[in-house]
Formats: C-alpha cells, sequence, structure tokens
C-alpha cells in the first residue's frame, strides 16, 4: 500500500432442517472440490468467476454453488487447511493462516535476547545474515511440549523490544495456468525480480527475457506454471528477471523465513522492482523486511488477493510503501474476487487473457497474480537502480498515465487507475 452468502444459524440454533441440510450439502461439496493431495503445496486453480457488475448492473453470469455456497474469503482458507491436514507435522493452523509448527523467527535478535531464549529452553535453529539489509532472521524452535503460540508470546516477553512472529506460509494470489507457448518478448533492457514458485528460464514463453534463477526453500528450482505465467508477464516489459523460487517443493514453502531470504537476494542483485504475486497474513519480521527495502528506495510490487471485496487486507500487498495491484477484465471492470480497501494502488489486466496451452486451444486466466507483474514491467522500464527520489518518481508518472475507473479520482476499488491497457485489447 503506497500513500498515493452467509450460511445462516449454527444448526445447533434452530435453524430449518432443510436449510441446514443444504448448507451442509453443499459445504461438504466445496471441500470435495477443493481438495488436494496430501504432498501438494501449492493452493488448487479456483473456479472462474464473473466479472463484477457495475452499480445497478445485474451480474449476467451465475456464480458457480460452491462460490454461493463458501464466501470468498474462506476459500484459501480452505486450501490451507486441507495442506496442513495433509502435513499435520510439520505445520499447523493458527487464527486460519497456516505456519511452520514450533518455530519462530526474530529479526537480528541481539546476544542477550538470544542467551535468555536457550535459557527459556529454545533452540536455535538457524542464523542467517540477509546481505545488504544488515540484519539477520534467526528461526528458534520451542521447547518440548510447548504450542507454537506460546512459545511466541514467551519470546516477545523475554525481548518486549525484539521483533518475533509466528513462520507463516504464503501462497499464490491465482490459479495455476496452462502456460502460453512461443512467447513473443519485447526488446528491453529493464531488469525486474519475481518472488514465487519455481520458473523454468527454458521455457518458451520467456524466450525474450534473460532468465536467473534461485531456490530459497530447497536445494534446487522446483518450476511450477504460476511462477512461469507470471514471468511470462514480466517478460513482455523487461530484459531480465531475477527469478526466487520460495517453494522448491517443500512442505514448508512460501514461509515467511524464504521470503525474506528472497528480498535479501533482490537488494545485493540491485533488482530496483520486485514483483510478488504472494499473499497471507500480517508479520512483524517479513514487515521489517519490507520497510528496509522500501526505505532504501527499492519499488516491491505486490498482487491484492482473491479472498473478496469484503476480506480483510492482505500482505505483503498492505505494507506502508507497497504497490498493491488488482485485476480488472476486458470490459476494465474489476474482477469480483480482488481485495478492496486503500492498499490498491494501480489496476491492470487481470481476466480474460488468453494463454495457449502446450498442446492446441488455448485457456483463459484470472485472479490478481496476473495484474501485479503488468504494474511491476511498467515501473522496471523506469527505474533501473534503487533510488527513493527515483521510486517516488517512478510511481507518480505512472499514476499520472493511468486511466481513471470507478470513482472519479483514486479510490479503494481501482486505485490510481487502470495501466496496461493495450492488454485488454488482446496484446
Amino acid at each position: 500500500m503506497t500513500t498515493l452468502p452467509n450460511p445462516g444459524p449454527d444448526p445447533g440454533t434452530g435453524a430449518p432442517r432443510r436449510r441446514r441440510g443444504r448448507w451442509l450439502a453443499l459445504a461438504s461439496l466445496a471441500l470435495v472440490l477443493l481438495a488436494t493431495p496430501a504432498a501438494a503445496q501449492l493452493p488448487l486453480p479456483q473456479p472462474q468467476l464473473p466479472a463484477l457488475p457495475g452499480v445497478g448492473e445485474v451480474a449476467r453470469d451465475a456464480v458457480p454453488a460452491v462460490e454461493r455456497a463458501v464466501p470468498l474469503n474462506e476459500l484459501r482458507k480452505l486450501r490451507l487447511r486441507d495442506l496442513v491436514r495433509g502435513n499435520a507435522r510439520v505445520l499447523e493452523l493458527e487464527r486460519g493462516q497456516a505456519i511452520v509448527r514450533h518455530e519462530v523467527i526474530a529479526i537480528a535478535p541481539g546476544v542477550a535476547a538470544l542467551d535468555a531464549a536457550r535459557t527459556a529452553s529454545f533452540t536455535i535453529a538457524s542464523t542467517e545474515p540477509l546481505k545488504g539489509l544488515d540484519t539477520s532472521i534467526v528461526t528458534l524452535r520451542a521447547p518440548e511440549g510447548m504450542s507454537t503460540r506460546r512459545a511466541l508470546k514467551r519470546l516477545r516477553e523475554l525481548d518486549p523490544a525484539g521483533v518475533y512472529d509466528f513462520n507463516h506460509l504464503y501462497a499464490e494470489s491465482g490459479p495455476s495456468p496452462v502456460l502460453r507457448q512461443g512467447h513473443g518478448g519485447a526488446a528491453s533492457t529493464a531488469r525486474v525480480g519475481l518472488i514465487d514458485s519455481g520458473v523454468d528460464g527454458r521455457h518458451p514463453a520467456l524466450s525474450g527475457a534473460r532468465v536467473q534463477t534461485r531456490s530459497f526453500a530447497g536445494p534446487v528450482v522446483v518450476p511450477s506454471d504460476h511462477g512461469a505465467a507470471v514471468a511470462s508477464i514480466l517478460a513482455d516489459r523487461a530484459g531480465r528477471i531475477y527469478a526466487a523460487d520460495v517453494y522448491s517443493g517443500a512442505v514448508t514453502g512460501g514461509s515467511a523465513a524464504a521470503l525474506a531470504r528472497a528480498f535479501a537476494w533482490m537488494v545485493r542483485e540491485r533488482v530496483a522492482v520486485v514483483n510478488i504475486s504472494l499473499v497471507g497474513p500480517p508479520n512483524q519480521a517479513l514487515q521489517a523486511i519490507v520497510a528496509g527495502m522500501v526505505a532504501r528506495g527499492f519499488v516491491i510490487v505486490a498482487a491484492v488477493g482473491n479472498d473478496g471485496p469484503a476480506a480483510a487486507p492482505l500482505y505483503p500487498a498492505s505494507y506502508p510503501g507497497v504497490v498493491g495491484v488488482t485485476g480488472v477484465n476486458a470490459r476494465g471492470r474489476v474482477i469480483v474476487e480482488a481485495a478492496r480497501g486503500p492498499q490498491v494502488d494501480f489496476a491492470a489486466p487481470g481476466a480474460d487473457i488468453e494463454a495457449p496451452t502446450l498442446g492446441q486451444g488455448s485457456v483463459a486466466v484470472r485472479g490478481t497474480s496476473y495484474a501485479a507483474p503488468v504494474v511491476a514491467g511498467l515501473l522496471a522500464q523506469k527505474l533501473d537502480a534503487p533510488s527513493t527520489e527515483g521510486r517516488a518518481r517512478a510511481v507518480h508518472e505512472l499514476a499520472a498515465s493511468a486511466h481513471d475507473l470507478g470513482a472519479r479520482g483514486r479510490d479503494d476499488v481501482y486505485g490510481a487507475g487502470l495501466v496496461g491497457r493495450a492488454a485488454l485489447a488482446g496484446k
């Protein structure tokens, strides 16, 4: 964020038997449709959703039954719940969010704080310098028999001035599409960073850009459709992509610690603009990393998420200084699943995007995941090195070129307006 159907009463409250039966049946259907193998790390593809109608307009398409049964802001939580259920020895849910069991991460705790943690029977699992950010991230493991929630509370008690939080997991802000084939690729010298799932730099869709990959959650990069699809959109406007894989096929992939390591790599490589099409809860450690990058003149562009217009803000898009991006369809209407709020800075094409399959035909993809890289690519063309003044100028220039949508001026649905309009015409 830069400065710019309710299911009704609980069955136990006396709701009519017919309503209870219908809700339970639909909820069961949702769980079945959203189920994923226990070993899977990435979220399942989301059902196709209609474009959000304007004021007074009637929606032309019916929302699928599973969407009526489960509110938009519950879909991601259902996926996380399924992921945790299949990996309960390593993961757990904390207020509906997935975290690494028995782990707490800290930003540069002092010697006295670490000594106090050891005295309290905590184990220092790892200490990793974040070169370029002049700090470090420390992973602590809770003593035997202590819950993760209690562990975090205890560490904050021992070091009230420190920065401690759960090791949250962050998920893709859009379904995994089938990739486009034979990407044209614009000749550009712009450099841009990507923090996502793995990218295969040899894929034909990325032929127009040089792709440098690195893993931050496992020993090797594990390519996936989502990461490569976002990278292919970046390749439309950037000549070189630094792709950080924060999943690497690991059960704990997408953790806050992995994101912190990936951000530090971008700083060391002096990649001025970084795209992150991932979403999750607020995290104090991650917020400190983001604040450090913003203060150094880096631009972080993030998808605002697909939990729906009434959902709570998602992160990192909602952190101060982050450029939050929503998605619109081919008619320039915001997609129904996109978040709303002051964290929205720009709108970009995020639906009705035709992506050729690896065989015959094509598939339409949608989600704020695919809108964010449009904005990141445009900003990368304006900023070739980290700079606080250059950062402000690049964002201002992009806002000045935006096509105003919705309420006049900046609003919580479209931000400063639509950029990358050529993509709406099928480019």
